[in-house]
């Protein structure tokens, strides 16, 4: 391995380290939300500054390893998606970070058991978690192959989180009184139904890099969430 390759394989190994915190990150901060843990919520919320301090160095390491090898072609690729993924996956830790300040805010109060499995809200973590990490799967076996299963499970979010506002509102109907907390857990489904967006986006990058494809932009989706069509170029 030359200096190059050394330098590239480094950059790849920061991001996996904070791959790796910002997943659990998302998977302490549900069972911080569904336990109603003020504890674990404020473990998640004081690691944030770590996951911060990692795409800060990861952007300033890809831009310092472009001026000094000028990279191209699928060297350049990889450099560029690590800048983006690096980027998303510090959005997806301050998703995980406000869903834990939600739970320090409400100091431990949950939602109705029977509200809580009617708005699926375990299983639409469980599938985010699923996604982020199938996505760690593909950038470090470079296999694109999986990258459809992970975009599947984006529009499986998406169906949960229109069904989830439905439940939601239902609920609300029947219990005025409680519009303020409803209100804050439609801020939650949002975050997660964001969630798997950045997944898609990572994925996008992923596909970008392995197999110089631009998925951006041909994914659609109707408002509701149905797939109209996609485009591989």
């Amino acid at each position: 391995m030359n200096h190059t390759e050394a330098e590239l394989q480094r950059l790849k190994d920061e991001v996996s380290q904070m791959w790796k915190l910002v997943l659990s990150q998302l998977e302490k901060a549900k069972q911080a939300f569904l336990s109603g843990d003020v504890e674990q919520a404020q473990e998640v919320a004081g690691r944030e500054k770590r996951v911060d301090a990692y795409e800060l160095r990861i952007d300033s390491d890809c831009e310092n390893y472009i001026a000094l090898y000028s990279p191209v072609a699928v060297d350049l690729r990889l450099v560029l998606s690590l800048i983006k993924i690096s980027i998303t996956l510090e959005r997806i830790g301050d998703f995980a970070e406000s869903i834990a300040r939600h739970v320090v805010d409400e100091n431990g109060r949950t939602m109705d058991a029977l509200l809580l499995d009617d708005l699926q809200l375990e299983k639409m973590f469980d599938t985010l978690i699923n996604m982020l990490s199938d996505c760690f799967v593909a950038l470090e076996s470079e296999n694109t192959k999986i990258s459809g299963r992970i975009i599947s499970k984006d529009y499986e979010v998406d169906k949960l989180y229109y069904s989830s506002l439905d439940v939601l509102t239902a609920y609300l109907q029947d219990n005025p009184s409680s519009i303020r907390s409803g209100l804050r857990t439609m801020l939650i489904i949002r975050k997660l139904e964001r969630i798997g967006d950045h997944c898609r986006n990572i994925v996008e990058e992923i596909v970008f890099y392995v197999d110089a494809k631009v998925l951006k932009h041909g994914w659609k989706k109707k408002p509701e969430g149905t797939i109209i069509s996609h485009s591989n170029s």
